[in-house]
């Protein structure tokens, strides 16, 4: 096959495959990130910690309860939403009329003390995690070789994303959900549980981060840094898409990590800072990101 300015096409494709990969991540994540700060206006730092949790669910059902792969994405994101809502009504509901700062303060506490437990726990050397065998092996497509469980991994990424969007955007759920965050007192007044709808809503952030985690379990080693090696950079996808904008986490995190992909092939040097100077110069262009509405 010819290549393309110089770099051969196995490369250039495995490359923007990696970065697709990186991309459904970052999308999950932040898409988690963006229903927390969307709904309840919290800055969720513990999101890459739970991330993590949700990887180690995953790795204990399997050793100590024989539960595979796809028990775990189910169980998984269940035992993280609960710890969730156990977090969100015993710590965070007490900060709701305070300024952000201070959720931002106590979710790097409890991040801090999540990855603390478990790197005492179980080191730092990271925990390997099968492939179901169901997943296992690839497909030639001539001009490159796609692993089976990658493409999964794309493809169950971008289902969820996007029916996370239009559960929140197109249906009556969404719309109170919306309704509750602008006038919780008017919502109220239909009858309509406002504090277990926001701890739900709470849940179900930090639930897909631990679905996340099981995804990515098979792929990067179980470890307790692997939340921290990737909140900053979903961190900068969040604000480049636009604070609380659904589907700006989506596009961003799908198109940062194809970019971070292509850039790795044509500028490798640039590839780890290549998402915050484009963070940078969105927020000279649009202080409010891409998809964010001005306030």
């Amino acid at each position: 096959m010819v290549s393309l300015l110089g770099i051969p096409p196995q490369v250039l494709f495995g490359q923007l495959l990696l970065g697709l990969i990186n991309g459904s991540f970052y999308a999950l994540l932040s898409l988690g990130l963006a229903v927390i700060f969307g709904m309840l206006n919290v800055i969720n730092f513990a999101h890459g910690a739970l991330y993590m949790v949700g990887a180690f669910v995953a790795w204990l059902l399997l050793t100590y309860a024989g539960i595979g792969y796809w028990g775990a994405l189910v169980v998984a994101p269940i035992v993280v939403g609960l710890l969730g809502i156990a977090l969100e009504k015993t710590m965070l509901s007490r900060l709701y009329k305070l300024d952000h700062l201070y959720g931002l303060l106590l979710t790097f506490g409890l991040a801090l003390i999540l990855e603390g437990a478990f790197r005492h726990q179980y080191g730092v050397s990271g925990q390997p995690y099968p492939i179901p065998a169901a997943l296992q092996g690839g497909q030639n497509l001539g001009f490159m070789f796609l692993p089976n469980y990658r493409g999964w991994v794309i493809v169950a990424s971008l289902v969820i994303c996007f029916g996370t969007w239009f559960a929140i955007e197109r249906t009556k759920l969404g719309a109170y959900l919306r309704a509750a965050t602008e006038n919780p007192t008017l919502v109220q007044a239909f009858g309509i549980n406002v504090p277990v709808m926001v701890s739900l809503t709470y849940g179900f952030g930090v639930a897909l981060a631990g679905l996340a985690g099981v995804l990515a379990a098979p792929i990067y080693q179980v470890s307790p840094l692997m939340g921290t090696n990737l909140i900053i950079i979903v961190f900068a996808v969040v604000v480049i898409g636009g604070m609380g904008s659904i589907l700006g986490a989506i596009v961003t995190g799908l198109g940062l990590g194809l970019l971070e992909g292509l850039t790795k092939v044509f500028y490798p040097e640039a590839s780890n800072i290549v998402v915050f100077v484009v963070m940078a110069i969105v927020l000279l262009i649009k202080p409010a990101g891409l998809f964010g509405r001005e306030r």
